[in-house]
């Protein structure tokens, strides 16, 4: 069956959403896309993009509405969720992409308007469940609102899961090397509440602050309070990599871990999300990548029994995206 969707946003994440259900989610069907631009623009927008290359497919807009593929796809620009009418257009979710709208407070609105479940593309600002598929998505009970983390959360928590479950973490420490996102600027500008995130992203590696290792102890509270982490935001268009330091509960040889992580990318769930590779690669080599966590055994060191560093790579704005569908298709089938 058929899952009917609206997106509200369409920014990278919300076109990376519609891109992802074009070529690899062929059960989801985008009824509806709201956005304050114009249509012509959100059109050009999505056909071209400097990062992924050109859309497969025709784009076309007919009045208020996007034609893609021939499909007809309800194009609105309210400001309110309350006023999008998603029950008009027969829209069962709305993946929620403006990063406006996180709390289950402003959500409401999209529930108000017709849609009967919401999920959010970015951490919640409230107490919003948060899910990883493929790490804690079994646990959800049907509620109509919750976030589907951040692109870090869904790179960082599949390697602490398989770490903590087969030898427990005892704490640990996270750095992302983060490409660069929208908040950045391309040359120096103010930027009040984080003024080295004000400078220019073409001309310098950038520390900033990142909640992705905090949210991973909300998706795995057996991890709460054991993990913090930071990012260095640096000047690539995509592809982010996970740093992950911890001391062990017991001890294990860095060739287990690897075995474990490959185990783990080989069945169940989390095989959708965790992947795994010893090959000699760089971070271009993922750009378009589905998987939200591919673990590089080649990159990670041990200094002994109980002390290791995890590398992982993501594409943080495609594979992040696909997790994110694949907890959708949970989300509505539960």
């Amino acid at each position: 069956m058929t899952l009917k969707v609206g997106i509200n946003g369409f920014g990278r994440i919300g076109r990376m959403a519609f891109r992802a259900i074009a070529k690899d989610f062929s059960d989801i069907q985008v009824v509806g896309i709201n956005d304050l631009l114009d249509a012509d623009y959100l059109a050009y927008m999505l056909k071209y993009d400097s990062v992924h290359g050109n859309f497969d497919g025709e784009i076309a807009v007919d009045g208020n509405n996007l034609v893609v593929n021939g499909n007809k796809i309800r194009l609105t620009a309210e400001r309110d969720p309350a006023n999008l009418a998603w029950s008009d257009i027969g829209a069962d979710l709305v993946i929620e992409c403006t990063g406006f709208f996180l709390t289950e407070e402003t959500c409401q609105k999209h529930i108000d308007a017709g849609a009967k479940k919401v999920v959010q593309s970015a951490p919640s600002k409230d107490g919003t469940p948060m899910f990883v598929y493929g790490v804690n998505h079994e646990t959800y009970a049907g509620q109509a609102i919750v976030s589907a983390a951040s692109c870090t959360t869904n790179c960082l928590a599949p390697i602490a899961k398989v770490l903590n479950d087969k030898w427990g973490i005892k704490r640990g420490l996270m750095t992302t090397v983060h490409a660069a996102t929208a908040t950045q600027k391309t040359v120096d500008g103010p930027s009040m509440k984080d003024w080295r995130g004000g400078r220019g992203i073409l001309e310098n590696i950038i520390p900033s602050s990142t909640g992705a290792a905090k949210a991973v102890g909300v998706v795995l509270p057996e991890l709460n309070g054991k993990l913090t982490g930071m990012a260095f935001r640096v000047p690539t268009s995509d592809v982010s990599v996970v740093d992950l330091t911890c001391e062990l509960e017991n001890e294990a040889s860095y060739d287990d871990i690897c075995a474990a992580m490959k185990a783990a990318s080989e069945s169940g769930d989390i095989s959708k999300t965790l992947a795994y590779t010893d090959e000699k690669v760089v971070s271009t080599d993922f750009r378009g990548c589905g998987s939200s966590s591919i673990f590089d055994a080649g990159a990670g060191i041990a200094l002994d029994g109980t002390f290791v560093k995890l590398v992982s790579w993501y594409d943080n704005e495609y594979g992040y995206t696909c997790n994110m569908l694949r907890f959708v298709e949970h989300v509505a089938a539960n």
